[in-house]
């Protein structure tokens, strides 16, 4: 299929336009950019400098993408914005790219929603499958994982990271990291349940399930603090490689992990 670019878009000769691009009225691609085969760039759009965009994706009206960073310390450097395979981005999403701060780059991966008005900062890491509903605004540096669900009009800080298989619930603030494989909701952001219904559809074993259930059981649902519910779980409990990953993800917490909005009458 045949590269279609409409007669009012306005595209640099030196972008690189794979083969069943579509480009409609009015989008603009500037100079260093580089779009997969079969993707469509919808109308009104602006694909910046530095984006690299995979096959089959999606870029719907208004949506503003590898613009540089709202951060005063940039400098114009050359960094980029990487956007997997056949991911969706929805109208007047605001994606910007990277810094020398950090990653060089913001990258978005593949098979992923975003939907309307997400912005995604600098620096920023979404991993593959991930789905981010209507106007959530993240900050700089923010690392969402495989799997993730972000509720909209969800705000989240810098450095924050969200783990996997995580479920986020809408028109929260996010401050602190969101273990992987939970619920997160109320106010404060606290743990809720485990994500269970999300684990089962994804294939997840009994086994499994119920591991990670005791794991949390004692990180949350005890009167121990996290360092002491790590090593309850250390101790007591054999280490599938689902709780591993969870032990994993609060060795690496930087921001500290959210806590339970509920305690039970558990361990002392």
């Amino acid at each position: 299929m045949a590269t279609q670019i409409h007669s009012t878009a306005i595209v640099s000769a030196k972008a690189e336009l794979s083969e069943g691009v579509i480009v409609d009225p009015y989008a603009i691609i500037e100079d260093d950019v580089i779009i997969g085969e079969g993707t469509y760039i919808g109308p009104h759009t602006l694909i910046a400098n530095g984006a690299r965009i995979g096959k089959n994706c999606k870029i719907h009206k208004g949506a503003v993408v590898s613009t540089p960073p709202q951060d005063l310390s940039y400098k114009n450097e050359p960094t980029l914005f990487e956007l997997g395979d056949n991911s969706t981005i929805r109208e007047f999403c605001t994606l910007n790219r990277g810094t020398t701060k950090q990653h060089l780059k913001s990258t978005v991966g593949s098979n992923c929603l975003l939907m309307a008005y997400v912005h995604v900062a600098h620096d920023c890491v979404i991993g593959n499958n991930v789905i981010i509903a209507n106007s959530v605004q993240m900050a700089g540096h923010v690392t969402i994982h495989d799997f993730s669900i972000i509720g909209g009009l969800t705000a989240i800080h810098q450095f924050v990271n969200i783990g996997a298989y995580t479920m986020v619930g809408g028109h929260f603030r996010v401050p602190k990291d969101i273990p992987p494989y939970i619920i997160a909701g109320g106010w404060p952001v606290s743990f809720e349940r485990l994500n269970i219904i999300g684990l089962r559809r994804k294939g997840f074993t009994k086994e499994a399930i119920d591991s990670l259930n005791e794991a949390y059981r004692i990180l949350f649902l005890s009167k121990l603090n996290v360092s002491q519910g790590v090593e309850r779980i250390k101790s007591t409990m054999t280490i599938t490689p689902e709780v591993q990953k969870v032990l994993d993800f609060i060795a690496v917490s930087k921001r500290g992990i959210v806590t339970a909005r509920r305690h039970s009458s558990g361990d002392e």
